[in-house]
């Protein structure tokens, strides 16, 4: 939004702020090219004339966060799959282009050591609540490029991959922002299950450039691609690495699956974007390294 407002763009934020907070929105809050509303997509009494005075959508609206989404499946599965549709109903009907945020979760199970947008995708079994998230996001996407090829709607999807930044809370599960107030506060960085199981995190600022590269480039329309950095780390060095950076006296401690989530909870033990495909039609890669990243979020500055 904030780099939008940049290049003289005018901006339309429909946000209910159930996962976020407005105080995100402080610098630009005042800024005569930003309208700000609180609510629900599905909500938003004026939606239709929105999309259809708007050049192009983000859509973001989603349920996110790991405890959010094992403590929260049906809030999960309906905010997922109404907003989406919602969305994609409106912008259908005056055939306004829509980039999809997705996520990384819709590769399920799959043991690759990295992911391809053309993968084929192994979900869990729906009795794991775990799978819903995945599930849903998926949905989304079938729905968004349904409408790209029975409307000809004009539709990218984004397949996000740990993106994190200033602002970001841990509220709901977020690893790095967890990791990061408790080494401030010299808490115990709590790892779940032995450390062992590897992300790869990508820069919020990094993430934008994409999104915005995308939304310009007409030979990204009705193609998928993965956004997010490569440069792979366990869990357990990543807790390793935020106490190193930022100097802080906070132990390590290894919490249960079972005690952090429910019993039966999976998790994905590798999740690497291969990030190609993004490369070679916008021309960017996520490039932020780790560690900078963390200094970054931890200073709370973009």
């Amino acid at each position: 939004m904030e780099r939008l407002l940049r290049e003289a763009n005018s901006v339309t934020v429909i946000d209910d702020c159930s996962t976020g907070s407005p105080d995100n929105l402080q610098a630009v809050l005042s800024h005569p090219q930003l309208r700000f509303i609180r609510g629900k997509v599905s909500e938003c009494r004026n939606l239709d004339q929105i999309v259809s005075h708007s050049n192009f959508v983000f859509h973001l609206a989603a349920a996110v966060g790991v405890e959010l989404v094992v403590h929260s499946p049906v809030r999960t599965i309906e905010t997922n799959l109404h907003e989406t549709e919602v969305l994609l109903q409106a912008a259908g009907a005056r055939n306004v282009p829509v980039l999809l945020a997705s996520t990384s979760e819709v590769y399920g199970k799959s043991q690759k050591p990295a992911f391809s947008e053309e993968d084929d995708l192994l979900i869990g079994p729906p009795h794991l609540g775990r799978w819903s998230y995945a599930c849903s996001k998926l949905m989304d996407e079938f729905l968004a490029l349904a409408y790209a090829k029975e409307k000809g709607l004009p539709v990218v999807i984004a397949r996000i991959f740990n993106t994190v930044g200033p602002r970001q809370t841990g509220r709901y599960g977020m690893v790095l922002p967890r990791f990061i107030a408790a080494a401030k506060q010299g808490l115990p960085l709590r790892v779940h299950g032995d450390g062992r199981q590897t992300r790869c995190f990508c820069f919020v600022a990094d993430t934008v450039e994409a999104f915005v590269r995308l939304h310009k480039c007409p030979k990204a329309i009705g193609e998928v691609f993965n956004v997010g950095g490569t440069e792979e780390v366990s869990i357990l060095e990543l807790a390793q690495l935020v106490v190193g950076t930022l100097n802080s006296k906070s132990p390590i401690e290894f919490v249960p699956y079972a005690e952090a989530y429910a019993e039966g909870f999976e998790d994905m033990q590798r999740r690497k974007p291969v990030v190609e495909k993004l490369n070679r039609t916008v021309g960017f890669r996520p490039t932020t390294p780790l560690r900078r990243i963390i200094e970054l979020t931890a200073s709370d500055r973009l």
